[in-house]
């Protein structure tokens, strides 16, 4: 299905209408159905996804199988852009967490559009930075602040994208995302609920109160929020 009609994706938003206009033929929309991969470290890409809802987690994973999240895109990102303006090989997991939808086109194409418009690769460039931006706040995060804080701050950027309190994670997930032991994240989690902050039930959390959230949050989720707006200018 060919897209028409206003993106929705804020970065196709902030491209010029002539840059749209020759992206606009080359892209069809598609489902992000959950736990689907869009990239895998070290395998050439095929597509680069602009999604409209849901979002993506970029990992990286050791040979003993441990994982971690470095950031989580949505509909303020694009998914193997970065690849694409390079050797189109990509250095990280890329992964559906949220279902959602997005804008997809092949690399082929999307080069071609960034060849023709030093404009569009600026653009692409600088979300790059974010991303980079992302993934160093994130190690930040991770290595100085306690779970708690850690937590919070994902979840808030996870609500973000998804535009709901109710998100569908478990316990499993989370210890995965900012690189905890599972009882880590079950201890933490029953603090937030016990403080009226979130409800956990199995494989769902809900946020209750969102201002108590944001208060147990480190700077870390501000931090990010600002560096994607200094350097692209659309967060959610």
């Amino acid at each position: 299905m060919t897209v028409s009609g206003p993106p929705p994706n804020q970065l196709l938003q902030l491209l010029d209408a002539s840059d749209l206009d020759r992206l606009r033929p080359h892209l069809a929309t598609v489902e992000l159905v959950r736990k689907s991969v869009l990239g895998e470290a070290g395998a050439a890409l095929r597509h680069v996804y602009f999604p409209h809802g849901g979002s993506v987690s970029i990992t990286v994973s050791l040979s003993e199988g441990q994982m971690i999240e470095i950031a989580m895109l949505g509909r303020d990102s694009v998914v193997g852009g970065g690849a694409a303006l390079a050797d189109g090989i990509a250095l990280t997991d890329a992964v559906v967490l949220f279902p959602g939808t997005a804008s997809v086109l092949e690399i082929a194409a999307f080069r071609a559009v960034a060849a023709a418009s030093a404009a569009f690769r600026r653009l692409m460039v600088r979300h790059e930075q974010t991303l980079l931006a992302h993934a160093q706040q994130s190690l930040l995060c991770n290595t100085l602040h306690p779970v708690e804080a850690r937590l919070a701050r994902w979840l808030l950027r996870a609500r973000d994208l998804s535009d709901s309190e109710i998100l569908p994670l478990t316990q499993e997930v989370l210890a995965q995302m900012i690189g905890v032991r599972r009882n880590a994240i079950s201890l933490v989690a029953h603090a937030l609920q016990r403080a009226g902050i979130i409800h956990y039930s199995r494989g769902q959390i809900e946020i209750v109160d969102l201002r108590a959230l944001q208060m147990t949050s480190c700077s870390c989720y501000a931090a990010v929020k600002a560096h994607h707006f200094r350097l692209v200018g659309a967060v959610p």
